[in-house]
């Protein structure tokens, strides 16, 4: 069990945000269903935004609402990722999404379960952040982009995410037999998102730090 997350966080402290595009290889989106391979195919080359939906399927797991409180990321992902779409960016997008994952991942690493309030108020927070980024694809083609593309990012987006979502915590719950917060193996799947977490955050204030003296990455 630790090889494949020790592997899997391998993987992911490999990825950048230059990962995060939309799987076209960079084709323009232009029908309903190059928006809808782009909303399916973008969080799965983000390793950032994959992680994180992991980790809100695990917590969500343990808020006695497994179903309900992803829904809530879902709907402000989607939101963030409208507003984007008309040109309203969220700032400090890629700190906070590095952030969400260390704060998700942290709640899970710690083994204890989050109250429904807080974790519909704590993903859909994070979840804005997500869907700015998200946007940002749709963002960059809005010349050649119409509704049908937008309504099939969007639909891709949701139930590609939502999914994933239920799945961790049908993993976690069904396989893993991890039916508590404590569980070992679902603390360790926090460990990781946490560490990925961690390291791009750590990395984003790097490139702050580098920017404000002007100094070469």
């Amino acid at each position: 069990m630790r090889s494949y997350l020790l592997a899997a966080a391998g993987l992911s402290f490999g990825a950048t945000p230059a990962l995060a595009h939309h799987p076209l290889g960079g084709m323009p989106m232009e029908t309903f269903a190059h928006g809808l391979l782009s909303g399916i195919g973008h969080p799965l080359l983000g390793f950032d935004h994959l992680f994180f939906v992991i980790a809100v399927g695990i917590a969500a797991l343990y808020t006695g609402q497994a179903r309900l409180t992803p829904a809530a990321y879902i709907a402000a992902m989607l939101a963030g990722c409208l507003l984007m779409s008309i040109g309203v960016g969220l700032p400090l997008k890629e700190i906070v999404i590095g952030l969400s994952l260390l704060v998700v991942g942290g709640v899970v690493l710690s083994g204890r379960a989050l109250g429904l309030t807080p974790a519909i108020a704590l993903f859909a927070a994070f979840g804005l952040f997500h869907g700015s980024a998200f946007g940002d694809s749709i963002a960059a083609q809005e010349a050649a982009m119409g509704m049908s593309v937008l309504i099939g990012y969007l639909i891709g987006l949701g139930v590609l995410q939502y999914g994933i979502a239920l799945a961790a915590g049908w993993v976690v719950r069904r396989l893993w037999h991890a039916t508590e917060a404590q569980a070992m193996r679902a603390r360790l799947a926090g460990a990781v998102v946490a560490g990925i977490g961690l390291f791009l955050t750590l990395e984003n204030v790097e490139g702050i730090v580098f920017d404000a003296l002007n100094w070469a990455g």
